[in-house]
């Protein structure tokens, strides 16, 4: 009988557990990495973790019966962060480099990556082609730092762990202008229009975006598949999309058929 109970307890206990996420696709409440303060994607409002990115991942998984809880990390912190099991998946427009693919697995693209270049009103700077000399700032490990390094060896790069370091590195001129993501570098332009910034330059590219998981974790990946598929199906991608990025172009593979 003791050992039947002790048995019992056991089985119980680790049914919590597993309920609880621990890393394993098949829990139903999967761990979020994200961050808190990359508009309009990811960030954090009023409590609430949001943005296009998470709010499409939050459609994602209801279609698939699951549950997301999300935290907030830096973005050089966050694959490292998911290739070690500390979030199930991250969430971030994360552009799905070579080098990444190296640490994790990604879904289906959600969306495609574009920079841009932003600065005060009255500066100099107007393009890839002016920013040697300058300070400019960075997210670490972005595709913007990478960009930077590539398109513009003359520039001093400056560093950040996030967006709201940069942000605010450039209205007190310590930068002389920074690489964000456009969607972002439009949003700060918007909410810092008295520190007159200014949006100079936009730049496309075909890199495409994803949400990233364990190396190997193809039942996860395939679960988030699938849910991509339905919410660009049923209209709910552009929806967040003119929600969120209006003034971003769809590209024809997010767009409900018919």
């Amino acid at each position: 009988m003791k050992k039947t109970l002790v048995t019992a307890v056991a089985a119980t206990l680790l049914a919590a557990l597993t309920a609880c996420g621990g890393g394993d696709s098949a829990s139903t409440t999967l761990r979020v990495g994200t961050l808190s303060d990359s508009k309009p994607t990811a960030y954090q409002l009023n409590g609430k973790y949001t943005g296009f990115d998470n709010e499409l991942l939050r459609a994602i998984a209801a279609k698939e019966n699951l549950t997301v809880d999300f935290a907030s990390t830096d973005f050089s912190a966050l694959l490292g962060q998911v290739a070690n099991g500390t979030y199930d998946i991250g969430s971030a427009a994360i552009a799905q480099t070579d080098a990444r693919k190296k640490t994790v697995d990604f879904t289906n693209p959600h969306n495609y990556e574009s920079l841009g270049i932003e600065t005060i009103e009255g500066s100099s700077i107007k393009d890839e082609n002016s920013l040697s000399g300058k300070r400019i700032g960075v997210v670490q490990g972005t595709v913007s730092d990478n960009w930077l390094a590539s398109n513009a060896p003359g520039a001093q790069a400056v560093r950040f762990p996030n967006d709201a370091a940069a942000v605010s590195a450039l209205k007190t001129s310590a930068i002389d202008g920074a690489v964000f993501d456009q969607s972002s570098a439009e949003q700060y332009a918007s909410e810092n229009a008295a520190a007159k910034f200014k949006v100079v330059k936009a730049i496309s590219t075909t890199i495409p975006q994803g949400f990233a998981v364990k190396k190997g974790n193809t039942d996860l990946q395939n679960k988030l598949n699938d849910g991509l598929k339905k919410v660009i199906a049923d209209g709910t991608w552009v929806k967040l999309h003119d929600q969120f990025t209006p003034t971003a172009p769809v590209p024809a593979e997010f767009k409900p058929a018919g």
